[in-house]
């Protein structure tokens, strides 16, 4: 038990850190960029919400061929790196870029206004709820304690790609 609780300690410290550096960049981002880099940064911004989508496409897929295997096994713990690496090297911070980079270009580019932007930083909100589960999961698989059967994760498996197509279609046509 005290394993897990130190394990919630540091996962709350890493969230903690991880919004502080999330701020801090927006705040740099904010007071240094120029209007001359809008292209550069919305290049970049592409370039982060496709690491963070195919992280968040292929992490629930290995979730479902790891609850599948046998606690303890070789192939459990080989999952289990895999996971661990796959969100804090890149789903993590190709997250973090996403918002700070998403947030300048929503600032500087429409001003925080119109109904398809909210609904598109709604939707955003909704994948890093998503990828704040994912994280859970993972820390849960590490300490061989999911519950979750693979027919879960197949269907969360699909919830990005939900999410990603109504944000696509809130970005280009814009319908209100």
């Amino acid at each position: 038990m005290t394993d897990i609780r130190a394990s919630n300690r540091n996962a709350a410290l890493r969230a903690v850190v991880g919004i502080l550096v999330l701020a801090a960049l927006a705040a740099v981002l904010l007071l240094v960029a120029s209007e001359d880099l809008y292209n550069w940064i919305k290049a970049f911004h592409v370039i982060a919400v496709i690491a963070w989508m195919a992280g968040m496409l292929y992490l629930p897929r290995l979730f479902v061929y790891h609850a599948g295997a046998e606690k303890g096994s070789v192939q459990s713990e080989t999952f289990k790196v895999m996971e661990r690496r796959l969100l804090r090297a890149i789903i993590n911070p190709a997250m973090t870029a996403t918002w700070v980079l998403g947030l300048w270009l929503a600032w500087k580019g429409f001003g925080f206004q119109g109904g398809w932007l909210h609904a598109k930083i709604a939707a955003v909100l909704a994948m890093s709820g998503l990828h704040g589960y994912l994280s859970a999961a993972v820390r849960k698989f590490d300490e061989d304690r999911n519950e979750k059967p693979a027919r879960h994760w197949r269907i969360v498996n699909e919830v990005p790609t939900l999410l990603m197509i109504a944000i696509v279609i809130l970005v280009i046509v814009k319908p209100f």
